[in-house]
């Protein structure tokens, strides 16, 4: 097998345009692109239970709205050196109000891997038990909903009804029912 060359802008040295606490804007050749300041990534989780999945709404300021995602949190943001499954595991807590008996890593996936470096562990938690509202820090507020997975597609229909934003991960969710033509 031989390898790809790569293109003309990969070798190119990285220049760093600016720099804030969370976000850096950076060029290379001819392109610009975000990363996260000090190497920060995210833990994603697909909390699923009794045939239910645990989604979250918050506003986000980048888009100007409410957002339905998967819970989420910055791995390392709080505590320097911390890990994929325990920062997934206090941000499951903090966001829904959830804990999980069960935990498996899917894998590191990239957000917009054609602007954004911004990497994420996704991983699956399953033996739910709630142990408090949830809702997030202080400054959060953020909204936990409990959606059974046959209404997925409804629900995330609804939120866009309302004028919310719906993070690309509920794609993943919608993978069976948009797949479900291409299979007959």
């Amino acid at each position: 097998m031989t390898e790809r060359p790569l293109p003309p802008d990969a070798d190119a040295p990285e220049q760093l345009e600016w720099a804030g606490k969370w976000i850096q804007a950076k060029r290379r050749g001819r392109w610009e692109y975000a990363t996260r300041s000090r190497g920060i990534r995210a833990a994603v989780i697909l909390a699923v239970d009794a045939g239910d999945v645990i989604l979250v709404e918050q506003y986000r300021v980048a888009i100007g709205k409410f957002c339905l995602e998967l819970p989420a949190g910055l791995i390392g943001d709080e505590d320097e050196g911390e890990d994929d499954l325990t920062s997934a595991r206090r941000e499951l807590e903090e966001e829904t109000g959830y804990q999980a008996a069960q935990w498996e890593t899917v894998g590191e996936f990239y957000s917009s891997p054609g602007m954004v470096q911004e990497s994420f562990t996704l991983l699956k938690a399953t033996g739910l038990s709630q142990v408090h509202e949830g809702g997030g820090t202080e400054h959060e507020e953020i909204v936990v909903h409990r959606v059974p997975l046959a209404r997925i597609g409804e629900v995330i229909a609804e939120h866009r009804a309302k004028g919310h934003g719906i993070d690309v991960k509920l794609a993943m969710l919608l993978g069976p029912l948009l797949l479900e033509d291409a299979a007959q």
